[in-house]
Parts: structure tokens; C-alpha cells; sequence
């Protein structure tokens, strides 16, 4: 199951991250194959993750995101179990690792913000052995592509990408997909 959601990551070099009702059902008519679900609250995430699946969508939650879901485990399995989404993006690590055990394809998404960073993504990365991982923002080629270079797990650049030349130089840096929240990428 992991190879083929990889190479699912693989084939789609730009993911679509949807933060509201319009992004939804704009990506539910398009060709986008994985979304990222960056809104939403306990009563209707279940309905957005539907209507994303009966559309044939790969979808990701961000569960720190969702509000009235805590960052706890126990989200992880209302995730799993109630929602039926393919997988979870977190910053943390306990929900990470409670993903992974539940089976769910976990995202561990990490802010770039100063050289401390590098060692926090090796520490925590070797520790909860996340699926992928996503590092914002995503428009730093020379910082992906040093991550890219000591992670042993695939990237995600995310964040700030705004245009094919962001794209081009995420993917040339070494990640094996974009995410984005800018409609007009979605498309190019």
C-alpha cells in the first residue's frame, strides 16, 4: 500500500490544498489526483473527505487543523474510522506515529524558519519514521534540496508557490511533489 500511494505521490507533481468550500468543489472537477485538506471542523470533515473521495481523490487531512479535533490520537482514529480518509498530515509526532500504526499514510509537515530546523527534521524524522514529509515554505530550491539530500524519507515542498517556476525549481531541488493552495497552479 505505501509503494503504490508513493508512487501515487509520484505521478502527481502538484497537489492541491483546499482551505475552503470553493477550492472543494473546484478540485473535485479537475484532473488534481491527491488533496490536501487544510479546513474544516469535527461536524463536517467527514462530508468534505466524501465528497472528495466520491470525486476518485487521494485524500490527506491536515488534523491540526481541523477544529474540535485536538492533536491527540484518539483524532487519528476518529480520522481514520469515521472519515475514511487516506491519510494525515501533523506536525506532531505522537500523531504521526498514531497514524502509521492505524495505517493511515502520515504527512509530518515541518516550518523552515532557521538552521535548527535541519537537525529537528533528522531528529524527528529517524523517530517517527513519518511517509513523507512536507517542508514549508516551499520556494527555499537551495533548503529543499539539502533536505531532500539528508532525509531518507520523500519530500513535499509546500507553501508560498505561487508559479511553473516555484514548481520547476521545488521538483529539480529533489521533491517529489508540490502543495499549494493557489487554484491557478493547480492547472498549469
Amino acid at each position: 500500500m505505501k509503494r503504490e500511494r508513493m508512487e501515487e505521490f509520484e505521478d502527481c507533481p502538484v497537489i492541491a490544498a483546499i482551505k475552503d468550500e470553493e477550492g472543494l468543489k473546484r478540485c473535485q472537477h479537475s484532473d488534481i489526483q491527491i488533496v490536501f485538506v487544510l479546513y474544516g471542523d469535527i461536524c463536517s470533515i467527514g462530508d468534505i473527505v466524501a465528497r472528495l473521495k466520491a470525486a476518485g481523490k487521494t485524500v490527506i487531512v491536515h488534523l491540526d487543523l481541523i477544529a474540535g479535533l485536538s492533536s491527540r490520537e484518539i483524532a487519528v482514529t476518529y480520522i481514520k474510522s469515521v472519515t475514511h480518509a487516506d491519510g494525515i498530515i501533523s506536525t506532531k509526532p505522537n500523531v504521526i506515529r498514531e497514524a502509521k500504526e492505524e495505517g493511515l499514510f502520515a504527512i509530518m509537515r515541518f516550518f523552515v524558519i532557521d538552521s535548527i530546523a535541519f537537525d529537528s527534521i533528522r531528529r524527528q524524522t529517524d523517530s517517527v519514521h513519518p511517509d513523507m514529509i512536507e517542508v514549508l515554505p516551499g520556494v527555499m530550491p537551495k533548503i529543499i534540496k539539502r533536505i531532500c539530500k539528508e532525509s531518507r524519507v520523500p519530500v513535499i515542498a509546500g507553501g508560498l508557490i505561487a508559479d511553473k517556476e516555484d514548481i520547476m525549481a521545488a521538483l529539480d531541488a529533489g521533491a517529489v511533489s508540490i502543495s499549494t493552495t493557489r487554484q491557478d497552479v493547480w492547472f498549469m
